[in-house]
């Protein structure tokens, strides 16, 4: 179909009103259920314009592609499999009453709920992992030990890491604020290693990559922009494999680990929820089952960069 045949991007919205108006009229369902409806298709839209998509004519990698978002961002099994249902049912609709040629998920099967064991690495590889870029003391191995000292010392998400400007280091208290879109702020504490590392990326690291005055990204590329969440798997993979380390590094490898340890020489979980942000405990027990199945080794010196 040639592009400009496409609707504009406020007929998605319009798509999804009639769909929900169908639910109410045609199937009856409870205001509860409709509310569901509603909220999940309209991030799933926001997820598809974000992608480019003007239209509701899109491919099933896009769904696959959600279903994958949901993952990263740690959504319950229930909520995943709740939103598959909602886009699934979107796409029947709008294939059935003709605005769609085909159903993008029609070849998907049945509600299926992506589940990916958190890969978590040792306590003795974070050393590892963490003190690689200390080998250096060129602007961007000033950056990566302060990247991965604070994501390991917070168990910050990517997301958090990369969205971090300047005006989020608070100063007299060796703390960050962390911001994540749709989310409220918090503020998380810095060990000593990490502040220092920070420290020493601010006076000696940042300047140098820095080539706008008016940037304000804590983190910089080497071109002097805020670095993306892609640029920051690219280093961590790197440091991973000079370090030695064969398990595989994804974005959220600290995360995961941090949570874990901390867990296991702690067992504060409720404490541990606040750090990482999770809107239930439940996610957080998650850990704690890791924490049983993960034999400790060298939990002493790793608290110290917690």
């Amino acid at each position: 179909m040639p592009a400009n045949s496409h609707p504009p991007a406020g007929a998605m919205r319009g798509a999804i009103d009639q769909f929900i108006g169908h639910l109410q009229r045609e199937r009856g369902k409870s205001p509860n259920t409709v509310a569901a409806y509603r909220s999940d298709l309209a991030q799933f839209l926001t997820f598809a314009r974000s992608r480019g998509h003007v239209s509701w004519h899109v491919p099933s990698t896009l769904i696959h592609a959600f279903m994958a978002y949901l993952v990263e961002r740690e959504y319950q099994p229930s909520s995943q499999a709740r939103k598959l249902a909602a886009v699934k049912a979107l796409f029947r609709y709008l294939a059935v009453s003709g605005q769609i040629p085909n159903d993008p998920t029609g070849g998907m099967g049945g509600t299926r709920v992506i589940k990916r064991r958190r890969r978590i690495i040792s306590t003795g590889e974070v050393e590892r992992l963490l003190e690689q870029p200390a080998n250096g003391r060129s602007p961007e191995l000033l950056r990566d030990r302060a990247m991965l000292e604070a994501m390991y010392a917070t168990g910050m998400r990517v997301s958090e890491l990369v969205a971090l400007s300047l005006t989020d280091v608070v100063p007299d208290g060796a703390k960050l604020v962390l911001s994540r879109h749709g989310a409220r702020q918090r503020t998380v504490p810095l060990s000593e290693r990490a502040w220092v590392a920070l420290h020493a990326y601010l006076d000696d690291g940042r300047g140098k990559l820095l080539r706008n005055a008016v940037e304000a990204a804590l983190f910089l590329n080497h071109q002097g922009n805020r670095l993306t969440r892609q640029g920051f798997w690219l280093i961590i993979k790197g440091h991973a494999r000079r370090a030695g380390i064969a398990t595989p590094i994804t974005p959220h490898t600290l995360r995961h680990s941090f949570a874990t340890h901390r867990l296991r020489a702690a067992g504060n979980v409720r404490e541990v929820q606040q750090l990482l942000g999770h809107a239930s405990v439940a996610t957080t027990q998650i850990y704690m089952k890791l924490a049983r199945e993960v034999p400790p080794e060298g939990d002493a010196a790793s608290l110290e960069r917690t």
